[in-house]
């Protein structure tokens, strides 16, 4: 296998040969010649159509598949980012996957009080490779959040490294990358549940539970 055919290739996480990937991308790419065009297609189907979710850890490889993303139009920062590089392999641009260490400095009192802190410590996005080149994409917050909550959203154009911004519109400091974690072919899920348990302690999952539990109570 060369170099640029694993970051084509399926995987049981970026499963781009399932039929419901290689049609979603198929049709959201239709008449586009041009790889930026796909790509950016790609990126705001990513952004916009599935809408970010913080509480949705899982330790499972099934609940990271891109085709369950799909169709459960929600994820996380990972969901979304495995989703995506299964639909750019899907029409032919190689993908993969980039985790990073970062601090969101903007996160309610509550989640800050739940995490102890304000540090993600696999926070996860992608890098296509378009014209000669990786470009970098992160589609994690959908638009409607980012209207709601004065975010800046990430827009793509498919040359530029599109990463989360450092300010929100109000100039507050909002993400802070901290650890570049590398690239990887696949969903490195082993890595991810260590790096978390190292940042985040090993009783985090329990922790989260019980903080979806009780919001769920409310209502």
């Amino acid at each position: 296998m060369s170099q640029m055919e694993k970051y084509l290739r399926p995987t049981s996480t970026i499963d781009c040969d399932t039929k419901s990937i290689r049609e979603k991308a198929e049709d959201l790419t239709k008449g586009q010649e041009e790889v930026t065009d796909k790509a950016k297609s790609l990126f705001y189907f990513v952004r916009d159509e599935v809408k970010y979710s913080p509480f949705m850890l899982s330790d499972k490889p099934e609940d990271f598949r891109a085709s369950a993303t799909l169709n459960r139009e929600k994820g996380f920062c990972i969901q979304k980012a495995v989703l995506l590089a299964a639909l750019a392999r899907a029409v032919g641009i190689p993908a993969r996957l980039l985790f990073a260490a970062i601090r969101n400095h903007l996160l309610s009192g509550k989640i800050k009080e739940l995490m102890r802190g304000n540090l993600f410590p696999s926070h996860g996005y992608d890098e296509l490779y378009i014209e000669g080149k990786w470009v970098k994409a992160a589609p994690t917050f959908n638009l409607k959040m980012c209207q709601e909550n004065r975010l800046v959203p990430v827009e793509f154009d498919g040359r530029h490294n599109a990463i989360l911004p450092a300010h929100n519109l109000d100039g507050r400091p909002h993400i802070e990358y901290v650890e570049d974690r590398g690239c990887y072919d696949d969903l490195p899920l082993d890595k991810i549940i260590a790096w978390r348990i190292q940042d985040l302690g090993a009783d985090f999952p329990d922790r989260l539970r019980q903080a979806v539990e009780a919001r769920e109570a409310k209502g």
